[in-house]
């Protein structure tokens, strides 16, 4: 489905359903060199059980035309504009790694629209090393193939959200390339990477998060490990923490889990 935002064309995957504004709605927002596709298990299960789905591609993104956000808080004004967009007086925001924090700081600005508010994988500061930084900026193939080895916790999960046996390392590295390759303008890579690595309002953020918070966290993650996350969980007035026997991929190396631990949160 597309919608005009910020006078470009922003395209949110609907898990095969049509969009009902007047459901209750989802909002999933992806990490850094991921897309839409990254949530198809949630996405999918939620939109056969009563809920609208939007699993945005961010702008400069895939199929999203504009200019990637440079910042955390640029991105929360888009997520904002997206629900104008798309008629949404109040929606759950999921996000995962960088799209963790971009949900945190959209529900800090407007905690009356967010019912429920998921971080998946998230991290606060979420620091990059700055060897990794310079390597999405100079050789993004390299720091991809890095990023996908210290997220990984396994190669072939069985099953996974592609189905038993998938090779999500490979599947990983191929849309990790197919991301890049989608923005010739903007190193899509090196501008996330340096916005998580820069953004500073975490905590000020979560004071100003009024709904429950749910927090899935890979107990073996090594891009956010889950001690990184204690600090927002702290400041959470309604927390609700996951652990999962996973890496940072939770979508995909423990699907089923995430699952069962979304559907039980938005229960």
């Amino acid at each position: 489905m597309n919608f005009t935002v910020n006078g470009h064309n922003t395209y949110c995957y609907t898990g095969g359903k049509a969009f009902d504004a007047a459901k209750p709605t989802i909002v999933f927002v992806h990490g850094v060199l991921n897309d839409h596709s990254v949530w198809v298990l949630q996405t999918r299960y939620l939109a056969n059980h009563g809920w609208n789905v939007l699993a945005v591609d961010l702008p400069g993104h895939c199929r999203s035309a504009g200019a990637p956000p440079a910042t955390v808080e640029e991105a929360a004004d888009f997520v904002i504009a997206l629900m104008q967009a798309a008629g949404l007086e109040k929606a759950v925001l999921v996000g995962h790694s960088f799209g963790s924090l971009i949900a945190l700081e959209t529900a800090g600005r407007v905690p009356d629209r967010v019912s429920q508010l998921v971080l998946v994988g998230t991290a606060f500061p979420m620091p990059v090393s700055p060897a990794l930084l310079e390597a999405s900026q100079h050789e993004p193939l390299r720091a991809l193939e890095m990023i996908n080895i210290f997220s990984r916790s396994t190669l072939a999960p069985p099953p996974s959200a592609l189905g038993p046996g998938t090779w999500v390392y490979g599947a990983s590295m191929a849309l990790g390339r197919r991301v890049l390759a989608s923005n010739p303008k903007v190193n899509v890579f090196h501008a996330g990477f340096q916005a998580c690595d820069r953004y500073t309002h975490g905590e000020e953020a979560m004071a100003q998060v009024t709904c429950p918070v749910l927090f899935v966290l890979g107990a073996v993650d090594q891009m956010t490990h889950p001690k990184a996350a204690q600090g927002l969980i702290a400041k959470a007035r309604n927390a609700q923490v996951a652990y999962l026997p996973g890496g940072h991929n939770q979508m995909n190396e423990t699907p089923e889990p995430m699952l069962q631990a979304l559907v039980n949160f938005l229960k």
